[in-house]
């Protein structure tokens, strides 16, 4: 089995792991979400406690792996992604840039903080298809303080080929 393969077979299982744990598509209440740590928080999306996402379900993606500071998404982009140009959009490329490096500042956060995107900065690198396969998207955190989060995100396939990377600034803020 080629490396390329067994990469594929290990992000293929990953993803049908975490699939079956994951709860039906929802928005948490306010209350579900101060009670937790942001890192707390995602667990039990994850765990299938609290919702899942909408917009994973909407954009084919699921997060595979998580800690403070670093969060993976994994999806596979097909032809319902596609602009009329043949290629995959690129919001589906600041989408899934927009969860890693947002979800990885909100892992970093206290119980009763919140944040939203303040600015996200993209570059694509090259184009996907519908035969480009699973890619992951990883957001790393740089800096988080009491009022602004900093992160940044790489999208790569399974031969770790480069597609797209950002930044993002968020702004932090105590949950009413």
């Amino acid at each position: 089995m080629s490396n390329r393969e067994q990469t594929l077979s290990e992000w293929q299982a990953r993803e049908a792991e975490v699939r079956a744990s994951l709860g039906a598509p929802g928005v948490a209440s306010i209350n579900q979400i101060k009670a937790s740590s942001g890192m707390e928080f995602l667990q039990r999306i994850w765990s299938g406690e609290l919702p899942s996402a909408p917009i994973g379900h909407t954009m084919n993606f699921v997060p595979v792996e998580g800690e403070p500071g670093r969060i993976v998404f994994q999806g596979t982009p097909g032809r319902e992604h596609y602009n009329p140009i043949g290629s995959v959009h690129g919001g589906y490329f600041c989408t899934l840039l927009d969860s890693a490096v947002g979800c990885a500042v909100q892992s970093m956060l206290p119980q009763g903080m919140g944040y939203t995107t303040v600015e996200l900065k993209v570059n694509l690198i090259r184009a996907m298809t519908d035969k480009t396969g699973p890619v992951r998207a990883e957001g790393k955190v740089i800096q988080v303080g009491s009022r602004v989060g900093i992160a940044e995100g790489r999208i790569i396939d399974a031969d770790g080929k480069l597609y797209a990377h950002a930044t993002t600034t968020c702004l932090v803020f105590p949950l009413p």
